[in-house]
């Protein structure tokens, strides 16, 4: 467990949260009294994602890039 002061977790955070792992946590302190933990997460996956994957699941309709009704429009415009 990494204790750190406000003032060190201000100037160094991005430091410690590079090396943090799951296994490890911050304990985030006001005068050397605990107020937060920062626990780790487990890490993202490094593989790249396959394209394509959701093929077949939905169909883009062809008017899908047409301008939007002008009663469509006047209401996200506020009119």
């Amino acid at each position: 467990m990494i204790q750190l002061n406000i003032h060190d977790a201000k100037t160094h955070l991005s430091k410690y949260l590079k090396n943090l792992t799951e296994e490890e946590t911050i304990l985030l302190c006001k005068r050397n009294i605990p107020i937060a933990k920062i626990v780790g997460l487990k890490s993202k996956s490094t593989k790249k994602r396959k394209i394509g994957l959701a093929k077949g699941d939905f169909v883009v309709p062809d008017d899908f890039s047409d301008p939007l009704p002008d009663d469509l429009l006047a209401a996200f415009e506020g009119h």
